[in-house]
């Protein structure tokens, strides 16, 4: 069936993904997180999770592929030291971008941006727009979040509002710019399962209602919410690089890939 970008993106209308569909695959993807977090000897960094890397099969299974950036280190720290970072621009946390440092948070935040784009059909960086979680947390600010879901999902498909909110919260909580904040995967999965109890929803309500909280404040001047670093300081972060070592930056289109080479 191709990639999920494909499906949710590109398709024509009569072959837009059903809402039910779009949950199963987001699941089928966590779980598959989850599992090369906590289910090897070694902890398995995907480094670029991202909906060209979700495989479909004729029965919208999902599957996690392109593991050519994937690093391997053990379960007792977090961070990975890396001399090498590639991503792609809208789906990289912010913190490997300004530091070099990947750990499981950068893979929760790349699965962030993955949800809402599902749910708003929507990719992360369109030209001429505000990136996908600014866009999404002003329209939190303005109580108008469920106006961003896929239009193409509000006429004979069909969803589920409650759902839908639900998952965009837990999306701009992956994606959420200081990593300490972002739930883990596992933690991921059990909301996805409907598994999480109530002292979970709570301290994940209270993390959300600080960045709305922040996001309202930012409102106030000429600067993004979320944290993100801009197109300038991702080109100031790769001259630095060169001027230290060697590096490279390109930007071939909307979703532009980002070398950062650091010796």
């Amino acid at each position: 069936m191709g990639s999920l970008d494909k499906r949710i993106f590109e398709c024509e209308e009569r072959m837009v993904m059903a809402w039910e569909e779009r949950i199963q695959v987001l699941k089928n993807v966590a779980t598959g997180i989850l599992y090369l977090h906590e289910g090897w000897e070694v902890k398995v960094l995907h480094g670029d999770i991202k909906a060209c890397n979700v495989l479909l099969d004729k029965e919208m299974n999902a599957r996690l592929g392109d593991f050519g950036l994937a690093r391997m280190h053990d379960h007792h720290g977090q961070i990975a030291s890396t001399t090498r970072v590639i991503g792609t621009i809208g789906y990289i946390a912010p913190e490997v971008i300004r530091t070099g440092a990947v750990s499981t948070m950068s893979d929760v935040f790349g699965f962030g941006i993955l949800v809402m784009e599902v749910i708003c059909g929507r990719r992360s960086i369109e030209e001429h727009k505000a990136g996908l979680i600014d866009w999404l947390m002003s329209l939190m600010v303005e109580g108008q979040l469920q106006s961003a879901v896929d239009e193409r999902l509000k006429g004979k498909w069909g969803y589920s509002t409650e759902e839908a909110e639900r998952l965009l919260h837990l999306g701009l909580l992956c994606s959420n710019s200081d990593p300490g904040i972002r739930p883990t995967m596992r933690q991921v999965v059990k909301m996805l399962d409907g598994e999480m109890d109530n002292t979970e929803e709570e301290n994940m309500e209270m993390s959300l209602l600080g960045k709305v909280k922040s996001a309202a404040m930012w409102s106030k001047c000429a600067f993004p919410c979320s944290g993100y670093p801009t197109f300038d300081e991702i080109k100031m972060f790769s001259f630095n690089s060169k001027t230290s070592g060697s590096g490279s930056t390109t930007f071939p289109g909307s979703e532009s890939e980002i070398i950062i080479v650091n010796r």
